[in-house]
């Protein structure tokens, strides 16, 4: 074969690469694209949500005890206070949760709205 065969193939080999390659840079900018569009779409959608009024599960209406007081406290009362705030916290939790779902439409769990 002669010389000039050579490098013609040479030369196409590294034009169909070329060709592969751009056509891979084009699908990855594509879906790269449609990503971003994505994200876009998704921070208008959740930008537009209602910033929380609540920062804790705690009401600060209520008298905190003085810093260091549960070392003089009874094991009792300790125990008592602990189980009532954990009920309460709970008992947030479950509010707010059958408010948002209340919100979007979702159907209620029979435990959650007290049919028992």
């Amino acid at each position: 074969m002669p010389w000039w065969f050579w490098i013609l193939l040479w030369i196409a080999l590294i034009a169909l690469s070329l060709l592969f390659h751009l056509t891979l840079g084009y699908r990855l900018y594509k879906k790269f694209m449609s990503t971003v569009h994505d994200l876009g779409a998704a921070g208008k959608r959740f930008s537009n949500l209602a910033p929380s009024q609540e920062t804790s599960d705690v009401e600060s209406a209520e008298p905190r005890p003085a810093p260091g007081s549960a070392i003089f406290a009874s094991p009792e009362q300790m125990r008592h206070d602990y189980l009532t705030a954990k009920a309460f916290r709970q008992e947030v939790r479950r509010q707010r949760r059958v408010k948002r779902k209340a919100e979007r439409g979702q159907p209620q769990s029979l435990h959650d709205i007290e049919f028992r």
